[in-house]
């Protein structure tokens, strides 16, 4: 009689950790209405679909343990740990301690949330892969509706009307499209991926976020070119962009400044070149400044009353009170200093190596989204967003997929050294 109620009770369980599985990995494949809906919403909903996987996990008997916290031990987990630490040791030094603390607070959940997606998502998304273009095409055709009615879709909707409204969600479906498309691809779906990237190259040419346009460009041309490369030589052309790209931005402004005539100036008066050039100027003079141990994590949305700024020509410091450098790389230069840049770049060079075991189609895309994430990081928010966060982690995952489908071990990822 105990028999029967025992494989009962066990296929129950079983269902149940399905049923938690597929929710998560719906709610992943609902991020971009998600993020048109209320364009700060990806946190939230990455953070629901990792404990809805933690919990089928969970309710499956898997090694959660071993899913978690055994990638943290590789050399890139390590890494990624240490430049963690030395962001909060920072906080000693800190002359905002409470914006300093308010930003970790509103990063790290985001980040736990991306990490657990990023982790258990990958063998359940092939299963929604289908809707989830579906939902991305259809997020596509209201941007550009709405964008062409003149956002009337939003008022009356009671949203905000503003056209720049979109380029979160659109930045956000940036990360999203191309390990997408490409496991639609992987999976014989061509027409589908097909689909989703046009739909999604309209949506960004019709919007006003140019940061989306270039992203998407980069992405494409860089996929194009490195996807009949050897992977050491693809590997080694995305690391020298990137790597160039941190050690440079300290002196990015200087180099522009130099670099750029006003005729070009002009040409792109709409991007505000001349206004960016003067905030990298202010930064790196700031880095030049305290170049060792940054200003301390979190301040640059209030760095002009950071001390360092006081040390600096009067012209330079107006630019200093925008929020943040408008360049990732050149905000963790100064608020980390050269120990927070070294263990980002360490961080970057592990995360590289570990894609030289991805199959040829993964690898390219994944090294596309690296290149398309990394331009836009280059130009546009603050490093610490929590709403960029959560959809990196959710491309993350979305790419892990697609190495899956290429019978690659769940394990060689971003996230995880070895297969």
């Amino acid at each position: 009689m105990t028999a029967p109620t025992v494989r009962g009770a066990g296929q129950g369980r079983t269902d149940r950790a399905a049923t938690l599985d597929r929710l998560g990995a719906v709610v992943i494949a609902a991020l971009p209405a998600c993020m048109a809906a209320a364009n700060r919403s990806s946190p939230v909903v990455v953070g629901l679909a990792g404990l809805l996987l933690l919990a089928g996990a969970a309710a499956a008997g898997r090694p959660v343990r071993a899913l978690l916290v055994a990638p943290l031990a590789t050399p890139l987990g390590l890494s990624a740990l240490a430049f963690l630490a030395w962001c909060g040791i920072s906080l000693a030094w800190s002359p905002l301690p409470g914006l300093s603390l308010r930003t970790l607070s509103e990063f790290l959940p985001a980040l736990l949330g991306a990490y657990l997606v990023a982790r258990l998502a990958p063998p359940h998304l092939a299963a929604v892969a289908g809707p989830s273009a579906w939902i991305l095409v259809a997020t596509c055709l209201y941007v550009v509706a709405d964008l062409a009615s003149g956002l009337v879709i939003r008022e009356a909707l009671g949203q905000r009307v503003a056209a720049f409204a979109f380029n979160r969600p659109l930045l956000t479906m940036m990360l999203l499209v191309l390990p997408l498309a490409a496991l639609l691809a992987a999976r014989g779906r061509r027409g589908l991926a097909a689909l989703c990237l046009a739909a999604f190259a309209v949506a960004a040419w019709r919007s006003v976020s140019g940061a989306t346009v270039l992203g998407l460009a980069t992405g494409a041309l860089t996929f194009c070119a490195l996807r009949w490369l050897p992977a050491r030589a693809g590997i080694g052309l995305a690391g020298a962009a990137l790597l160039g790209a941190l050690v440079l931005s300290p002196v990015e402004g200087d180099l522009l400044a130099r670099a750029m005539p006003d005729a070009l100036h002009q040409r792109l008066a709409a991007s505000s070149t001349r206004a960016r050039v003067a905030i990298a100027r202010s930064f790196g003079a700031a880095v030049a400044e305290d170049p060792w141990r940054g200003a301390g994590y979190g301040t640059s949305g209030r760095f002009q009353d950071a001390p360092v700024a006081e040390r600096l020509e009067p012209d330079l410091r107006v630019m200093l009170a925008v929020g943040h450098p408008h360049n990732s790389f050149l905000q963790v230069w100064a608020e980390l200093g050269f120990v927070g840049a070294a263990l980002a770049a360490l961080v970057l060079v592990l995360a590289l190596r570990s894609l030289g075991r991805w199959p040829a189609l993964a690898r390219s895309t994944a090294l596309a989204l690296l290149a398309a994430a990394g331009i836009v990081a280059f130009v546009e928010h603050g490093a610490w967003q929590a709403w960029w966060t959560a959809g990196v982690g959710a491309a993350i995952a979305w790419l892990r997929a697609l190495a899956l489908a290429g019978d690659l071990a769940p394990s060689a990822s971003p996230v995880a050294e070895k297969p």
